[in-house]
């Protein structure tokens, strides 16, 4: 019969390693893009002639991207990582719910001209 192994502490520890980069690297990843999808949204908000077909629409889907990654960044970031700051993630939610309220109006404002 054979007897299972249990993984020796310095494996454990290259494993735990391992898992932290891996942490790290989806932080980062989720972070980064959660702030250039925040820029890219408060850029269409301050000049909405940049896209004028459909803009509050994408305002709206860019709002919402932001705030998933940010929030994703955080969660894994609190989970996976040993002193996880989250200062950029919480700057990418904040935009995200900026970019949802204004971008929300101008949606409100065109549904609403629709109907009258």
């Amino acid at each position: 019969m054979a007897r299972s192994r249990r993984p020796s502490a310095a494996q454990r520890a290259a494993e735990k390693a391992a898992a932290q980069e891996s942490a790290r690297r989806a932080v980062r990843i989720c972070t980064w893009a959660s702030v250039a999808t925040g820029a890219l949204g408060i850029l269409l908000l301050a000049l909405p002639r940049l896209l004028p077909v459909g803009g509050p629409w994408v305002q709206l889907v860019l709002g919402a991207l932001t705030l998933i990654l940010s929030f994703r960044a955080r969660a894994i970031g609190m989970r996976g990582v040993d002193g996880f700051d989250g200062r950029l993630s919480l700057l990418g939610a904040i935009a995200g719910f900026a970019i949802m309220f204004f971008a929300g109006q101008a949606a409100f404002a065109a549904l609403s001209a629709l109907t009258h």
